[in-house]
């Protein structure tokens, strides 16, 4: 796996407007960010730390969960899910305890999934200003692990809902440690929550791509 560059900190500005233009995109679902006048998005799946396969079934997951959210809840509620290595994040919104149970018996159902993290709230759905200040602050968080030297930001997924962050991804716990801490630092976020698998060093060196001769 190649690790991500580091972005030169003269063009930090320029990565950090270029997050913020995305943002609105980043509400109708998962977007290439861009940066430095490069499109990174479908190009960062090549150096996931996810086999090709779980990748795959990822996105099948989340495609599949519109549907069953749908059929569980209808439109009482404003529900997100995010799939990474077959664990899904359950975010937003649902009117009663009951719907956010039957949401999570809908979702864990679904082929392939492993393991559910409910983090719906009992709430009224929230609001369009809310839900952009969430895609804002996700974009945020990226482009401060994009910029740092020493973590590969395309092996973490940051995912916000109601101002909290949410944090996935494969990684040894000196990532989680440094991903966390990047995240805390960004104006705005409430809490960070990990939701990481966690892999040892020598698990990471593995999966480096060995030197050329």
């Amino acid at each position: 796996m190649t690790p991500t560059p580091r972005t030169p900190s003269a063009t930090r500005p320029t990565v950090l407007l270029a997050a913020l233009l995305a943002a609105a995109s980043l509400l109708a679902g998962c977007a290439p960010l861009v940066v430095g006048g490069a499109m990174v998005g479908t190009a960062l799946s090549v150096t996931d730390r996810r086999t090709t396969g779980i990748q795959l079934e990822d996105q099948a997951i989340e495609l599949k969960a519109v549907s069953r959210v749908r059929d569980a809840v209808g439109e009482r509620g404003h529900v997100n899910t995010t799939s990474f290595n077959r664990t899904v994040l359950i975010t937003g919104e649902v009117a009663s305890e009951a719907d956010r149970s039957a949401v999570e018996q809908a979702v864990s159902r679904i082929e392939n999934v492993r393991g559910t993290v409910n983090e719906l709230a009992v709430a009224g759905a929230s609001s369009l200003a809310a839900r952009s200040n969430d895609a804002i602050l996700t974009s945020k968080v990226k482009a401060s692990m994009i910029d740092a030297a020493d973590l590969q930001a395309n092996a973490i997924k940051v995912v916000a809902e109601r101002s909290v962050v949410y944090l996935m991804g494969r990684v040894t716990e000196r990532e989680a440690d440094r991903a966390t801490a990047l995240a805390r630092g960004v104006g705005g976020v409430a809490k960070v929550v990990r939701v990481f698998e966690l892999i040892s060093e020598a698990e990471l060196a593995a999966m480096q791509p060995a030197p050329k001769k």
